[in-house]
C-alpha cells in the first residue's frame, strides 16, 4: 500500500543517506533482506551496502549474514557485475 511504499521509500533514502552510519552487518543484512522479500526495488541502497561490506572486507559479517545478504540480492535480481 501507499503507507508501506512511504516507508520503505524513507528507510532507503535514510540509510543511503548516511552512509548506513550505525548500522552493524546483522542491521545491513536485516535491511536488504525486508526489502527483497517485499519485493522493494532500492538500488541504491543495494548499491550502497554493497559498498560498506566490501569497504570493510565483511568485517562483523557472521556466516548467517553473509548468507542473508547474498540471498536478498539474489531474491531482488541484483546481478554482480
Amino acid at each position: 500500500g501507499v503507507a508501506a511504499d512511504a516507508l520503505f521509500a524513507a528507510v532507503a533514502e535514510t540509510a543511503v543517506r548516511s552512509r548506513l552510519a550505525g548500522f552493524k552487518p546483522q542491521d545491513m543484512s536485516n535491511t536488504v533482506g525486508a526489502f527483497a522479500k517485499a519485493g522493494v526495488a532500492a538500488e541504491a541502497l543495494y548499491a550502497a551496502v554493497a559498498e560498506a561490506a566490501v569497504r570493510s572486507r565483511l568485517a562483523g559479517f557472521d556466516p548467517q549474514a553473509l548468507a542473508n545478504t547474498v540471498w536478498a540480492y539474489a531474491t531482488a535480481g541484483v546481478a554482480a557485475d
